[in-house]
């Protein structure tokens, strides 16, 4: 399944918009007034040349401290390289501005991976003269270093961490790292989850790697040592139950769909009722194999599915 890049930047974003202004343009913060934050609509451009639609990815209403009136400012995440991306820019601004009539702040997001030098100009000119320089403000995420980001007690900082420049020998450094900010922030679980599942969407590590993460992080002479292992433990259990969760849905499903093939023949009750039980059961097997395969005991399990351990046994043996 693709993985939808703009719509998680946006949310991050927006849920942590003065943290991301605070952290990439501390003079800009300076002189926004956050206590007035309005998100608009999206809006929708066709590039009627191109063929090609465009949605800006967020759009915030805000006015300057020492000045009436608002202000607009754009965020663009770019995911992928694209050599006409500052002419689309001044696009946005051009239209945005016809439509609005007020000042606007545009800042492009730059998220792939490739490590290159990125324009954030746009100009039209002539040997007689120049008609048009239009500048934005850039956020190259690659050429950041994370080390430069883990003192910042910031969650916009912690998120991003793995769209920064990174080598894969140190990813399991780099998520304990994230781990440890997470607990520093003390956010709410609502926030915490969405900084972690940000961050997990883009550092994937192995079953082998988060073990030993788990070692490292019961060798740290920390404060935070224990609170990172119990963060690892919550959210570990809380993948336990929504795969179980999803074990018991699939298996229903399954059952359902057995039972009314077997109803047409024998009768919809009888035929649901065994179907269901079947597919619970397979639902159940499944998930307990599942289990089993990540190093859990058979006690562990029977405790967390709530069957006795023979019965785990059992259907490990089927």
């Amino acid at each position: 399944m693709a993985i939808d890049h703009d719509r998680l930047f946006k949310e991050l974003i927006q849920t942590f918009f003065e943290e991301f202004i605070l952290l990439f343009f501390p003079e800009m913060h300076e002189h926004i007034d956050f206590s007035h934050l309005s998100f608009l609509s999206e809006e929708l451009f066709t590039d009627v040349t191109a063929g090609e639609k465009y949605r800006v990815d967020l759009l915030v209403e805000t006015k300057l401290r020492a000045e009436d009136g608002l202000i607009i400012v754009h965020v663009e995440n770019q995911a992928y390289i694209q050599l006409s991306f500052p002419e689309r820019m001044f696009l946005y601004f051009s239209r945005l501005f016809e439509k609005y009539r007020t000042r606007i702040v545009p800042i492009a997001v730059f998220s792939y991976d490739t490590l290159r030098d990125e324009p954030s100009l746009f100009s039209i000119e002539f040997p007689f003269g120049e008609v048009l320089k239009f500048h934005f403000f850039p956020v190259e995420l690659r050429k950041k270093h994370w080390r430069d980001y883990i003192r910042h007690n910031n969650p916009i900082s912690a998120a991003l961490l793995g769209k920064m420049g990174y080598t894969e020998s140190e990813k399991i450094e780099l998520k304990k790292e994230f781990l440890r900010m997470l607990v520093r922030l003390e956010l709410d679980e609502a926030r915490q989850r969405l900084l972690l599942g940000f961050f997990e969407t883009y550092v994937k590590l192995s079953e082998e790697e988060e073990q030993q993460l788990q070692r490292e992080v019961k060798a740290m002479e920390t404060k935070e040592k224990e609170k990172v292992l119990e963060l690892i433990i919550s959210y570990e259990q809380k993948g336990r139950k929504e795969g179980w969760e999803e074990g018991m849905k699939r298996g229903l499903q399954q059952g359902i769909k057995q039972g009314m093939e077997e109803g047409m023949k024998q009768g919809m009750k009888q035929g649901m009722e065994q179907g269901m039980k079947q597919g619970m059961k397979q639902g159940m097997k499944q998930l307990i194999r599942n289990m089993a395969r990540k190093g859990m005991t058979e006690k562990d399990i029977a405790q967390l599915v709530d069957l006795p351990v023979k019965d785990v046994q059992a259907l490990l043996k089927e």
